[in-house]
Parts: structure tokens; C-alpha cells; sequence
């Protein structure tokens, strides 16, 4: 573990959040006003990044540390703020430090669940790890036309591009991965806290909907993909939406914030601007005004991302090139609409137990599932919305409408399998979980409010210890099996002791340790040695290497610096067994290869 990086993240990210809200009306309370400027600064720090990259600035940390210290330098010296120490504990900090005791366990099962094996899972952490290491490196995200990047360039990078800046200061791209991916998604409680508290003004339904979001099986696992970037940001983006009925400049930190979330994923990015709109137009609705400093801000959002990405990747790219990148074509959303541009890998239609009852064994990239207690609770609050009708239309009670409207939108996002319309349905499971976790707030808040009236303050609590438990056993257990168990370290291996080869790669050799590979670069990068992936005479030796003779492989090896090489299973699989076992015996024989590990899945060698 690296406590400077842990140290520089949040001095990146308070700093840069410190800078772009200090012209607005903050919160009133310190530590609403604190703890969100991570979420502003969180926003800005890949932005800042793609600012530099387009400028061919390198995206190094000491440049970015500069300018993030920049502003908090000038401002206290221009103001010389005189500290005040007065305390007071109020109902409104009870009521966060309470949601931070939330965010903490929420980051003990991700984190704890992510290092439960000495792997990276899955088949995307492994392109993660490579387009990371990239960043941290080279310092830019343009890898020209022709890379061999699955995530970034014209993907969009910003994952990428954070984790690669954070690598900088570290030597292990497998714990920056890791644990920043699991500290990322935890910090989702403390964003979404303060937009529902904003939201529906009410400290009560926020804390209660911030343990739902804990507990809610649907919504993110400690799964390693853009998506662990892009959704908490959702919270940060609207947060700032809300504010501007205190102070119209809100405008412009919602639209800077948007800017990392339309660079970071296509599907959620698409769905952002979707929900922005649903939003919006919801708003615009029920105010009879148009809202013009909210779409002010989505249209400079929207052209900033632009700018300081897609308009740059259709330049290199092309269109067609560019969705391409994404991992579609323009003839497949020409031909089909979105229904066949952007189908999910783990797409299938739903049924009443895949909502109602949640599992202790699950997806893991996107779990399913609610829950009993949370769906009976979120039952409740749509009840108790509808009964209350004749107050909807009430500027306090808009909120109540937005979510059902939500709600109903993202239910149809993870029932479109059936329907020719669609955009990755098991991917919107977690945005489902977004209004269900503020429906099942309310109800719950109901509940406490009948008690109350009929039993007192202690029976309005033992309702709530009630409610409390019943999510917990219906929901929160499943979701802690899940995000807790030992994964799958992805497809692409050909065997357990393949894995174990790697495994003992990184456990064994140097971290760093100059690592060549016929077959996959992945898995050397993932494990914490190096490849370098992107350099073309690299990437060409990969295939014409293997028919060279073993002093020929020495001599390039030693040329280019490299230590270890890997003959393993994936190899095998590329250019057959047969040949596979004479060119280990040939190595073997030639004397300038010493074999350091050997098991059923691969051989090592020290050059």
C-alpha cells in the first residue's frame, strides 16, 4: 500500500474541488462543504488531464500537483483566513458521521474483497492494467491510429487516464487498480448521501438511502471497468444541479463536472446524458419555466467533452473508426438502432425472483437484484407518493416526481431485452438501483412517521431496527457474499497453473522486472512486471520471435533490455503444442536461457 498516493489523491482532489467551488454558495455545514469538494475535484482531475494531453502537456503527477495546489496557495495567501475552532455538533453532522461510518464499511467489503486474490479478475482489469500503465509512462492518452489499446484511444480514457496518474507514484499497477477502483466506488455513499439530502431536504431519507445504496445488490461490485469512475460522478454532476436554486453559478460546476463523466464509458455516458435530459425536461415541467442556467450548463458539458475529446478521435478516426474504438459500427446502428449497437455481454430478460429475491452468488461485473425488504420498502414509498398526490405539485415534493420518472425510465433500461430498443440491460442495473434506493428511503420514512404518531419515539425506532435488519438479511448479507468471494481471473487463460505461473511471477520476481511474452502482455503488466505493449518493434517480435532461433531471441531480448521470458498456455494456444515444445527445447538447450519456474500451465526463464 502506498499512503503518498492515498495522500496525493485526496490532495488532487480537495484542492481542485477546493478551487472550482470557491466562487459559488457553498453548504453552510463543514463537512458537506469539505467532503464534496472531493467529488468537484474528483470530476476535474481527468478533465485537467485531457486538458494537458490536448495540449501535449505530459499528464505527469508533479505537474498536476502544482496546478491543483495552485489556487489554495493564492487564496490563503491573498486572504490569510484566521482559523476558528468553535465546535458544535449538530443533527445535520450526527447525521454524517453516521453516512461516513457507511462510506467506511462500504470500502472494507469492496477493498477487502478486491485483494482476496493475488489477481486481477475478469478479462477487463487485464486491459486496465495495460492502458494504465500506458498513461503512467508515456503521460498521454493519444496512442495513435493502430494501437493496440482496448480503453483508451478513441475509447474514452478518463479511467484510464486517473489510474495511470495515480501509478505514477506508486510501483504497483495491480494495488492502484485495486484499491483506488474500490475506494472510487465507496465514495459513491458520500456523494449520493448529499444529492439525496439536497434533493429531497431531508438528512433523514439521504441516510437512509445511503444504506440502501450500501446494501442494494444492483448497484456496482468492486468490479474493475470505467464504470466505477462514471456512475459515482452521476451524483457529484446532479449534486451541483441542485445547488443552483442557491446560487445560479452552480451552472458552472455541474458543467465542468459533466465533463469526465461523458469521457469515461460510452454506455453510461450515453445513459447520463438520457437521464440528464429526463431530468430536466421533468423539472422544466413541473416549474413552468424554462430552467435556462441547468441546460446552460448540460450544453457546456457537453461541448467541453467534445472538445477536449470525441471532435480530436473523429479527426484521427473517422466516425466509423471512432465507434469502432467503442466496440461497434455505424452499419450496426444504422441497421439495428441501439438495440444492436449496444448490447451487453450479460444481457437476458428478467423475471419477478431476479428483482425480488437477491442472491449470494451473482454477476460480478454488474450483480442483479434488490431485495425483499428493500423492495417491498420502495413498494411502499411509490404508494405513499401516489396517496400524497394532491401535494406533488408542491416545489418541495418535485423530487418525489423526478424519481418515479427515473424509476420508471431505468426499469425499462434493464427490461429492454424484450424490446427492439436497448442499450446494455444488465448494465442498467445499477442505475435502477439509483431511484429504487431513494424510493425505499421514503418508504422506510413513512413507516417511521406512522410509528411515531402511534407508538412513540421508541417505537419509531424499533420499527426502524426492524427495517435496518430485514435489509440487512434480505440484501446487504447477499451483497457482502458476493463482493467478498474469490473470483475468476478471466477467460482468455488456458488453465489454473497458468495462473499459478503468473501468480508466482509476481510474488517472486522483482516488481518491474522487465518481462517478455510471445502470447499476452496483460497478464505480465496486471502481475506488476513490465511490457512495453505499445512499442511497435515489441509488438512485432510477439509473433515473428517465436519462429527465430534461441540465439536470436537472446540477443533481441538483451537488446531491449528484457529479463524473464514466459512461454505459457495462451502461447500454446497461439501457435500450437507441437511447436510450443521445440521451441522450449530449444531454448533449454541453448544455454542462454535458465529456467527459473516451471508447472503444467507455463515455463519462466531468466534471459
Amino acid at each position: 500500500m502506498s499512503f503518498v498516493t492515498i495522500l496525493l489523491f485526496f490532495v488532487y482532489t480537495y484542492c481542485l474541488g477546493f478551487a472550482v467551488s470557491s466562487f459559488v454558495k457553498n453548504s453552510e455545514n463543514f463537512l458537506e462543504r469539505n467532503l464534496m469538494r472531493i467529488g468537484f475535484g474528483l470530476s476535474l482531475l481527468p478533465f485537467l488531464g485531457l486538458i494537458l494531453n490536448l495540449f501535449n502537456v505530459p499528464i505527469d503527477w508533479k505537474i498536476i500537483l502544482a496546478l491543483s495546489l495552485a489556487y489554495p496557495i493564492y487564496y490563503l495567501i491573498k486572504n490569510k483566513p484566521v482559523p476558528k475552532f468553535a465546535f458544535k455538533l449538530t443533527k445535520t453532522d450526527l447525521s454524517i458521521l453516521a453516512m461516513l461510518v457507511i462510506f467506511l464499511i462500504n470500502l472494507y467489503i469492496y477493498a477487502s474483497g478486491a485483494f482476496a486474490y493475488p489477481y486481477l479478475e475478469d478479462d477487463d482489469s487485464w486491459s486496465h492494467a495495460v492502458g494504465s500503465k500506458f498513461v503512467a509512462i508515456e503521460k498521454t492518452v493519444f496512442a495513435s491510429v493502430g494501437n493496440r489499446f482496448h480503453y483508451i484511444d478513441p475509447y474514452p480514457p478518463t479511467y484510464d487516464l486517473l489510474m495511470g496518474l495515480l501509478h505514477q507514484t506508486n510501483d504497483s499497477i495491480y494495488w492502484t487498480l485495486k484499491f483506488f477502483n474500490a475506494l472510487i466506488i465507496s465514495l459513491s455513499t458520500i456523494f449520493f448521501y448529499f444529492f439525496v439530502k439536497e434533493f429531497t431536504g431531508s438528512r433523514n431519507k439521504a441516510l437512509f438511502a445511503a444504506f440502501a445504496l450500501l446494501s442494494i445488490p444492483a448497484f456496482m461490485s468492486h468490479f474493475i471497468w470505467a464504470l466505477s469512475l462514471t456512475v459515482p460522478l452521476y451524483f457529484v454532476v446532479f449534486y451541483a444541479l441542485e445547488m443552483i436554486k442557491h446560487d445560479r453559478r452552480w451552472w458552472i460546476v455541474a458543467a465542468l463536472s459533466m465533463v469526465t463523466v461523458l469521457t469515461s464509458s460510452p454506455t453510461h455516458s450515453t445513459y447520463f446524458g438520457l437521464i440528464l435530459i429526463l431530468y430536466l425536461a421533468t423539472k422544466v415541467i413541473l416549474e413552468r419555466k424554462i430552467l435556462v442556467w441547468h441546460i446552460v450548463s448540460g450544453a457546456v458539458g457537453l461541448a467541453l467533452s467534445l472538445v477536449f475529446w470525441w471532435i480530436p478521435m473523429i479527426l484521427s478516426y473517422g466516425i466509423d473508426g471512432t465507434l469502432t474504438g467503442l466496440g461497434f459500427s455505424f452499419a450496426d446502428v444504422k441497421e439495428a438502432g441501439l438495440g444492436g449497437a449496444l448490447q451487453g455481454t450479460g444481457d437476458r430478460i428478467y423475471t419477478f425472483p431476479d428483482f425480488f429475491m437477491a442472491q449470494k452468488q451473482n454477476m460480478i461485473n454488474n450483480p442483479i437484484g434488490i431485495g425483499i425488504a428493500l423492495s417491498i420498502l420502495a413498494i411502499i414509498g411509490i404508494i405513499f407518493i401516489i396517496l400524497n398526490y394532491k401535494t406533488l405539485l408542491k416545489k418541495e415534493n418535485h423530487w418525489a416526481i423526478i424519481t418515479l420518472v427515473l424509476f420508471l425510465f431505468t426499469l425499462y433500461a434493464v427490461n429492454a431485452a424484450r424490446f427492439p430498443v436497448k442499450l446494455s440491460p444488465f448494465r442498467a442495473w445499477m442505475l435502477l438501483a439509483i431511484p429504487v434506493c431513494i424510493l425505499a428511503a421514503e418508504g422506510a420514512f413513512n413507516i417511521a412517521k406512522i410509528s411515531k404518531n402511534s407508538a412513540g419515539t421508541i417505537g419509531m425506532f424499533g420499527i426502524l431496527i426492524i427495517l435496518v435488519l430485514g435489509v440487512y438479511f434480505t440484501s446487504t448479507q447477499q451483497k457482502i457474499a458476493v463482493n467478498t468471494a474469490s473470483w475468476p481471473p478471466g477467460a482468455f487463460w488456458t488453465s489454473g497453473e497458468e495462473i499459478g505461473a503468473y501468480v508466482w511471477v509476481k510474488q517472486n520476481l522483482p516488481t518491474n522486472s522487465n518481462v517478455f511474452t510471445f502470447s499476452n502482455n496483460g497478464p505480465v503488466i496486471g502481475m506488476d512486471m513490465y511490457a512495453c505493449h505499445w512499442c511497435k518493434d515489441d509488438s512485432d517480435y510477439m509473433n515473428k520471435g517465436f519462429n527465430q532461433t534461441a540465439e536470436e531471441n537472446y540477443n533481441w531480448l538483451k537488446s531491449k533490455g528484457y529479463e524473464y521470458l514466459i512461454i505459457d498456455g495462451q502461447a500454446a494456444r497461439k501457435f500450437g503444442a507441437d511447436n510450443l515444445n521445440t521451441k522450449v527445447q530449444e531454448l533449454g538447450q541453448s544455454g542462454l536461457f535458465k529456467p527459473v519456474f516451471q508447472n503444467q500451465g507455463a515455463l519462466i526463464f531468466k534471459v
